[in-house]
């Protein structure tokens, strides 16, 4: 198992990527804390990957943009495991809008949940990792973040800063032993795209050379490269899975 026993801590980790990258460790060996916002829904899956995986998990319920929620869930995390091998920033939102109807508000918002949250949680997760002189940080960023997308300007701006603050805090931990890489998804498979009527899932397929959407376990696949020991003389590098939209 690459990640027997090792403590992951998931954000956004109730449902879509977030879960599949969760289900993916435990069946690892990993220890996992499944942060989400709706705190019902992470205690479900946190329950669920127990009994289907045999490993000691977490539930914390939290807003990521927030420094109190995130300080609060790295210590809850090390109350109950003592430690923190592996942080996944996956939580994120959308608001879209075209820059001219975009709010403030519609701005703020995503800002604060997908660039200030992988903030809030590196910051709050380095202290341990430092200390250990050890660990393991993806953030997952977009392939929007690299290409920019109409409507989006707010998402991009996000995940385009998530992608710089990856580079920099691989730069900023790589002598204490800690990778810092993230993974920029294309049109991935969830619940959000299942929305999508067939003609507009057919669109999107269209832009894509391998001719369809991923699936949140080819993003979970990439995450559990980067967390394991083969990605061991990886750092502050982006792993695009794409299906070949961005190249």
């Amino acid at each position: 198992m690459r990640l027997k026993d090792q403590v992951a801590v998931i954000t956004g980790g109730a449902q879509g990527i977030g879960q599949a990258v969760a289900e993916a460790f435990a069946a690892e060996g990993a220890k996992i804390v499944v942060s989400d916002i709706n705190a019902d829904l992470a205690k479900k899956t946190a329950d669920e990957i127990a009994a289907k995986h045999g490993v000691e998990t977490l539930a914390c319920a939290g807003d990521v943009s927030s420094v109190a929620d995130c300080d609060t869930l790295l210590q809850a995390a090390l109350d109950k495991f003592s430690r923190v091998d592996i942080l996944v920033n996956n939580a994120g939102i959308t608001r879209d809008n075209l820059i001219l109807r975009m709010t403030e508000k519609e701005w703020d918002t995503v800002i604060n949940v997908n660039l200030k949250g992988v903030f809030n949680c590196t910051k709050a997760a380095s202290r341990t990792m430092l200390r250990q002189r050890s660990g393991k940080i993806v953030n997952i960023a977009s392939v929007v973040g690299q290409m920019g997308n109409a409507g989006q300007a707010n998402y991009s701006a996000s995940k385009g800063g998530v992608i710089a603050l990856t580079k920099t805090c691989a730069r900023e931990f790589a002598s204490r032993n800690i990778t810092v890489n993230a993974i920029a998804p294309g049109f991935i498979r969830t619940a959000m795209t299942e929305k999508l009527n067939e003609e507009a899932k057919k669109k999107l397929a269209e832009m894509i050379p391998l001719t369809r959407l991923g699936e949140a376990e080819d993003i979970a696949k990439a995450a559990l490269f980067l967390c394991s020991e083969d990605a061991s003389y990886v750092t502050g590098q982006v792993l695009a899975v794409n299906g070949g939209m961005y190249m």
